[in-house]
């Protein structure tokens, strides 16, 4: 049975936030640069001319982060056998076997996690997704992460139980 492990948001997150944040941006930049002396506080200057710059600046760094963190964001199903992987245009199957390891950034708020494969897929050596949401679980590992670890030591037939010290 196919359980998805991705949160419901990851369409959100990979198809509408970044071109509303990016397109933002953009648009603005584009405005300072072009009309932005139009544009006026309430006694009447002009926004500094540094401004446009800082603009151009966060749109480019913001889109590049956008870019690694959101749009690269799969969509993943397991179950005894395998990860579903799908960029919502393609799925994919991976054996759990051929996952080599899994990783997550327990420093951003949607806690990317990064399952990486022992041989290629048609989305390359590792795939990102958003697990599903925790409330309140600041800077903790998700649950999920070990779970893929374990799904895989058993699926190549290794001990899940930790080393004994």
């Amino acid at each position: 049975m196919r359980r998805a492990i991705s949160s419901d948001l990851t369409f959100i997150y990979k198809f509408v936030f970044p071109p509303v944040w990016i397109g933002g941006f953009a648009l603005a930049t584009i405005w300072l640069f072009g009309a932005g002396g139009s544009f006026t506080d309430a006694s009447g200057n002009p926004p500094p001319p540094e401004m446009k710059w800082w603009f151009l600046l966060a749109t480019l760094a913001g889109g590049a982060f956008i870019y690694w963190l959101c749009v690269r964001l799969k969509r993943v199903e397991i179950d005894n056998a395998a990860l579903y992987v799908s960029n919502f245009l393609q799925e994919i199957r991976v054996p759990l076997r051929d996952i080599e390891d899994v990783t997550e950034n327990r420093w951003i708020n949607i806690h990317p996690v990064t399952v990486h494969f022992y041989r290629e897929t048609e989305f390359g050596m590792s795939i990102v997704f958003m697990p599903t949401i925790r409330w309140f679980a600041f800077f903790t590992s998700h649950p999920i992460v070990g779970e893929l670890r374990d799904a895989a030591r058993r699926a190549r037939g290794e001990s899940t139980s930790p080393p004994a010290a």
